[in-house]
């Protein structure tokens, strides 16, 4: 029999439960040197040297021996092959959350809108889709064919003109299903690179692979650290941290199932963060009962056993009015609310990037055909930030035009502040519209 799991106990009334929260909290996202050096040297390899340097990096790091870019690009005949290839419980499976997640995404569609003065000056705005986005996909180990459609679907649905997806393609491995998942997305180009490098060419542009007005998709310590060093020169969705999940239980839900929620998250990496809060204290012990019965079971259960040790914590609170302030002091990427009437609560809850409302709604659902997005802040970062949706792939341009009446109006208005900030070609320039 295994060792039991030593995950943390806390208790809010305990006098060191700040410290401890905030500790259990904390992630530092920040590269070590090594990996900044290691960035720094090939941004700079791939905007200097374009496709040679790409060739270079992608056989160093995904030990391929590809000799051109045309070994990098897969065809569309590719994608339609990979799309074939496939069972049909794959491909309906694909299809059914394709849908779904277009479904949902239309609601957030924005349109352009205006509205016009008495003295018919007009204002609005004008809402027009980017041009050409990049997808960042993980290969390898993890290889995620629900990132594709939940990257690119959204962008779809918002007009964008060109999908490029890049994914990593290990020793010259790819996931099927991924290829699969960019046919049915509807994604323009796929190349098999991935890393760093990835990021520069997407950001920079090589002779092959185009420039892109914005990167998204989540990616390994490298691709985070790149993706951070090109902000600027391309827009990003977020840099985003370790998985997370809290779970709020009033003690009626199966324990069993409390556990595997949090294996769920647990399982993506070592960093992950998996917490539970119950004013039930008898209900944490029977999660933790369960958790380590369970934990046998599973595949990962090296990689979950070290999250629930390292980052994770089971929490005893007084009420829900406590459990309501954890999860706003939290702000988690994920939350339950395993509880009788969630929709009592869900006014309350302020910071959070996905809410999974009542016992039967796993959050796994979400990860893959519920509908809405499951690229969603971390780190606490749902305190300013939202999940990833049509408006990330759509602009906003200010819509000004003054009647002559308008503008003899605000002229004067505006030639008063000018002055007021000694910018007198400002005010002259407002002045010239000035009708006597």
């Amino acid at each position: 029999m295994s060792e039991p799991i030593n995950i943390k106990r806390l208790t809010v009334t305990d006098g060191d439960f700040d410290t401890r929260l905030d500790q259990l909290l904390a992630w530092e996202s920040v590269s070590d040197s090594n990996v900044e050096r290691v960035v720094t040297e090939v941004l700079g390899a791939i905007r200097q040297r374009g496709d040679e340097a790409l060739i270079e990096y992608t056989n160093r790091f995904d030990r391929r021996e590809v000799k051109t870019m045309s070994e990098l690009e897969m065809s569309s005949d590719a994608l339609v092959q990979a799309l074939a290839a496939i069972s049909d419980g794959e491909r309906q499976a694909l299809e059914l959350a394709a849908e779904r997640i277009r479904c949902y995404h239309q609601h957030q569609y924005q349109e352009s809108w205006n509205y016009r003065e008495a003295d018919g000056t007009l204002l609005g705005q004008q809402i027009t889709p980017l041009d050409r986005v990049g997808i960042y996909v993980p290969g390898g180990k993890a290889s995620y064919p629900s990132s594709v459609l939940m990257n690119a679907l959204p962008a779809k649905v918002a007009g964008v003109g060109e999908i490029i997806m890049v994914v990593p393609a290990p020793d010259g491995e790819l996931n099927p299903l991924v290829l699969a998942a960019a046919a049915i997305a509807g994604v323009d180009r796929v190349f098999t690179l991935g890393g760093a490098q990835a990021v520069a060419a997407l950001a920079y542009g090589t002779e092959t692979v185009p420039r892109v007005d914005k990167i998204v998709g989540p990616g390994n310590i490298y691709v985070a650290t790149a993706k951070r060093a090109v902000f600027g020169a391309v827009g990003l969705d977020m840099v985003a941290g370790p998985s997370e999940i809290l779970v709020v239980c009033d003690g009626q839900t199966d324990p069993d199932w409390i556990a595997m929620d949090l294996f769920s998250q647990a399982e993506h990496d070592e960093d992950a963060q998996a917490i539970l809060v119950s004013p039930d204290k008898a209900f944490l012990e029977r999660v933790s009962d369960s958790i380590n019965r369970l934990l046998p079971t599973m595949e990962r259960a090296p990689i979950i056993r070290a999250a629930l040790e390292k980052r994770s914590a089971l929490i005893s609170v007084a009420d829900m009015d406590e459990a309501v302030m954890l999860i706003n002091r939290i702000a988690p990427e994920h939350l339950e609310l395993s509880v009788a009437d969630p929709e009592a609560l869900l006014p309350r809850v302020r910071h959070a990037g996905a809410i999974f409302m009542g016992r039967y709604t796993a959050e796994a659902l979400g990860d893959y055909c519920a509908g809405p997005n499951h690229v969603l802040p971390t780190s606490m970062t749902a305190r300013f930030s939202s999940p990833l949706g049509v408006y990330d792939f759509q602009k906003r341009s200010s819509v000004i035009m003054c009647s002559a009446e308008g503008a003899s109006v605000l002229g004067k208005t505006a030639s008063t502040l000018a002055r007021g900030e000694s910018l007198t070609a400002h005010a002259r320039s407002a002045e010239y519209r000035i009708r006597d």
